[in-house]
């Protein structure tokens, strides 16, 4: 098992940047797959974006492509997304997931994992 503390949320103007954490507890943080999700009011939870256990394969949705990314540190237990080029429509609660199966299986699964979640707005 794994406990997920995500950081880093905040209120940001248009076209600016934000980077989130997730710390990771445990000493199997290197085996797991992780990924970021977000949920804005009224909208249904969907994926952002998911990086596999070694880092050497990553996913992002094509509503973030070439604006957010993904990363991690296993010698931190830390994943990371890096938000650049924030839009309005980008304004949601964002969670840390984690799970043992593929990058591809995060995207259309549900992982086992999930963090408590950090808020991010973006105004206009």
């Amino acid at each position: 098992q794994v406990q997920l503390v995500e950081s880093g949320g905040g209120l940001v103007q248009a076209g600016g940047s934000l980077r989130l954490s997730c710390a990771a507890s445990g000493r199997t943080f290197s085996t797991y797959t992780m990924g970021w999700f977000r949920q804005a009011p009224a909208k249904e939870r969907e994926f952002v974006a998911a990086i596999s256990w070694s880092g050497g394969s990553t996913y992002v949705a094509d509503s973030v492509k070439g604006r957010f990314t993904i990363s991690r540190d296993n010698a931190k237990n830390t994943v990371y997304l890096q938000m650049n080029s924030l839009k309005p429509e980008d304004t949601a609660d964002y969670y840390c997931a984690a799970d043992y199966n593929t990058v591809a299986t995060m995207v259309r699964r549900t992982p086992a994992y999930w963090g408590q979640g950090t808020q991010v707005t973006v105004s206009s």
